[in-house]
């Protein structure tokens, strides 16, 4: 049996951006219902940075200071160890505001907060264990989306006057509308995996470069999280090789570390990110659309996917959310108006990975990292430039931390401060 709902918009995924949304839309009085694959939000993320803009955010929702007392790490720098030395690539004091670093917080915990925030909010549904399985359609336009509970087994069908895609960059709805995207090449994907951390480590993040080796650490209080680059597609060949290879590489890579890579006792520990660098031509078409990952799938290079995920959602809700409120309705060219609005900050980002894909990262794995290289004991120009000119250095951070064109609040979705004990 089929069973029926309406609601005014339906979204798909219960991640930042899905959450974000519909937070922001449900505080405009429109009736919406997240669809969250899972149960909770207890997964091992892997893009935990909170940035300043989506802080800032925060505050301006009156949620900073919930989010304040959440357990965090903050990143004031982010460094680079080279062959010739260390430098410092971002520099997040040099950003004006009230939050001039970067927040590491378990994206979970973040989730949840959002969770509650909009749970108080009388037009707002999250439902759980809800799989989006295609979308509904009339007379050519999207009408809402199926989605079976992967408790019981049951089939819905949820009616809505928009859908919105927020389901990543494997999107069931991308797919099931059709929608064509540019797709550039990458030259790596990345193992994720964890290593202990000792009290006397170095605090924050940092990335360690050498001649066919790219690895980043972020630290996470009591482990690092780290993300080794292999270059694209060789990863069943690595993984036939044994797990004593990535220890052995890693130790070369970072020698400090070398006392803690027998921690990783077999490949199982080590989950790889297939890397996509692609955008869709169109994000909507009448009664659907695409935002984040499911429209732009980005590189993890500067770890600006998740901040750039969250302007989309709060242009989205800027945009739309009057009229869902007055007509219950948008027409697609108001649908066309949130691609007009984010479509160029994503080129720019985008663009700037593609050239550090080629520049740097492409060039650095085309050599093979167990083969002897001479050392660089100089730094590079821009490296060279960074150390000189210290203010330099807030050029990637505001880059990084806040992107090209940082989205706030619409008055309606703001709130006063308030402190509330998290569950």
């Amino acid at each position: 049996m089929m069973n029926n709902e309406r609601t005014s918009v339906a979204v798909a995924g219960g991640g930042p951006a899905g959450m974000v949304l519909g937070l922001l839309l449900a505080r405009a009085g429109v009736e919406v219902t997240v669809l969250e694959k899972h149960a909770d939000f207890l997964r091992d993320f892997r893009g935990d940075t909170v940035h300043p803009t989506t802080l800032t955010l925060l505050d301006e929702l009156g949620l900073g200071e919930r989010f304040a007392a959440l357990p965090q790490r903050r990143v004031q720098q982010l460094r680079g160890v080279l062959d010739g030395g260390t430098v410092t690539i971002a520099d997040f004091t040099r950003l004006p505001g009230a939050h001039p670093h970067l927040a590491l917080v378990p994206q979970w915990d973040f989730l949840d907060l959002l969770a509650e925030a909009a749970e108080a909010e009388p037009t707002f549904t999250l439902i759980r264990n809800a799989d989006v399985t295609g979308m509904l359609r009339a007379g050519g336009k999207v009408t809402g989306v199926r989605w079976t509970d992967r408790v019981s087994g049951e089939e819905h069908e949820l009616s809505a006057a928009l859908t919105v895609g927020c389901d990543g960059r494997g999107s069931t709805l991308r797919a099931a509308a059709g929608l064509r995207s540019r797709a550039f090449g990458v030259p790596m994907d990345v193992w994720w995996f964890r290593l202990p951390r000792h009290a006397d480590d170095v605090e924050g993040g940092l990335g360690r470069f050498s001649t066919g080796h790219f690895a980043v650490m972020i630290d996470r209080g009591d482990y690092w999280q780290c993300a080794y680059l292999i270059r694209k597609g060789s990863d069943a060949g690595l993984r036939a090789a044994g797990i004593q290879t990535l220890r052995d590489r890693f130790a070369r890579l970072v020698p400090w570390m070398a006392d803690r890579v027998d921690a990783l006792e077999s490949f199982d520990q080590v989950q790889l990110l297939d890397v996509r660098l692609d955008r869709l031509r169109r994000w909507s078409t009448d009664g659907l659309l695409l935002i984040g990952d499911a429209a732009h799938a980005m590189s993890p290079v500067g770890g600006v996917g998740i901040n750039l995920a969250v302007a989309d959602a709060v242009a989205t809700a800027r945009l739309l959310g009057p009229s869902l409120r007055s007509s219950g309705s948008v027409a697609p060219a108001e649908l066309r108006r949130v691609q007009a609005r984010r479509w160029w900050p994503t080129v720019v980002l985008q663009s700037l990975q593609r050239v550090a894909h080629k520049v740097i990262l492409g060039r650095a794995l085309g050599f093979d990292p167990d083969a002897e290289h001479t050392s660089v004991t100089s730094l590079p120009l821009p490296a060279r430039l960074l150390e000189r000119f210290p203010a330099l250095r807030g050029i990637p951070a505001r880059l990084v931390g806040v992107g090209p064109l940082p989205e706030h609040a619409p008055e309606w979705a703001r709130r006063p401060r308030t402190l509330h004990a998290h569950r």
